[in-house]
């Protein structure tokens, strides 16, 4: 069985062929998100027609989708006029074969459970931190998607209610605020400003006021994890997304959860994923399979 997938990001667009649990004839596309829903949908048709021998589609993409229509239920500004986008029609319509649409974190969490950080695993919470912080939930070896296919917007768990101000900006005071990538640089920034992304902060970790502020931050994901824990009682967290590529920062974060949890939520394990970019194609495959009865 051959399925074509496609990961559709802000940046670029991530592409191959998934066969026999294996990825192959991987490419990378611009996005130019820039210029809109249509043109986006005409990317990704071109990336496909660039593919031979394929069953089934299988898409991962930004925003919040209807995943039974595979189309764009919401999808900000940085991709005009992308809400609203019927991905699945498209794809099936241009080559006659059953296409799947997933969200991006959720593909890349069903990714990690089959091929991953959560392989064996029935249930685990997953959450990716970057521009934002994504979240998915894991249920019986499924995705719970929740009454509108939006569960696990993480992201939105109000950690600072002194600073919520809901009527100009819905997530202030939330915990994507504090906890992202994008948060780390913000908050080094403001005394180091020449420390312009997460690469140059750790490699000045032996400074005492650059590691004093990396700790403060690995703090505020702490403190969205400790509810997530309370809630979830979850046996496994994996986290993704490139800063979580380090060492220091995942053991800060496991040793900080234990302080902060009951003794009874203390046998949570914190994971790295492990399938890195690659998560949201695996799991788009992995969604694609169901359609084709394999």
């Amino acid at each position: 069985m051959r399925i074509a997938v496609v990961d559709i990001g802000g940046t670029c667009i991530k592409s191959g062929i998934w066969e026999d649990g294996s990825l192959g004839e991987i490419r990378e596309t611009d996005t130019r998100a820039e210029q809109g829903g249509a043109h986006v949908m005409q990317t990704v048709l071109g990336i496909l027609e660039g593919y031979q021998g394929f069953q089934a589609a299988g898409i991962s993409t930004t925003g919040q989708v209807d995943t039974e229509q595979g189309k764009i239920l919401y999808a900000n500004n940085n991709m005009p006029g992308y809400t609203g986008t019927k991905i699945k029609e498209s794809v099936e319509k241009a080559f006659h074969i059953p296409a799947a649409v997933l969200n991006d974190v959720n593909s890349a969490a069903l990714g990690e459970a089959f091929y991953g950080a959560g392989k064996g695993r029935k249930d685990f919470l997953c959450l990716t931190y970057g521009t934002g912080v994504g979240g998915a939930v894991i249920m019986d070896g499924e995705i719970y998607h929740g009454a509108q296919y939006s569960a696990g917007e993480f992201g939105g768990i109000i950690t600072h209610p002194e600073d919520r101000e809901p009527e100009t900006d819905m997530f202030s005071g939330c915990y994507e605020k504090y906890a992202s990538a994008t948060a780390l640089v913000r908050l080094v920034g403001r005394r180091f400003p020449e420390l312009r992304n997460g690469r140059d902060i750790f490699a000045s970790l032996d400074v005492p006021e650059v590691k004093g502020l990396v700790d403060r931050w690995i703090m505020e994901i702490v403190y969205g994890l400790v509810t997530l824990t309370h809630i979830f009682n979850p046996s496994l967290i994996v986290l993704g997304g490139g800063v979580m590529e380090q060492k220091y920062v995942v053991g800060k974060v496991r040793a900080g959860l234990e302080e902060q949890i009951m003794p009874s939520f203390r046998n949570v394990e914190i994971a790295r994923a492990k399938l890195g970019n690659m998560a949201g194609l695996f799991g788009a495959a992995k969604e694609a399979l169901k359609l084709v009865g394999t």
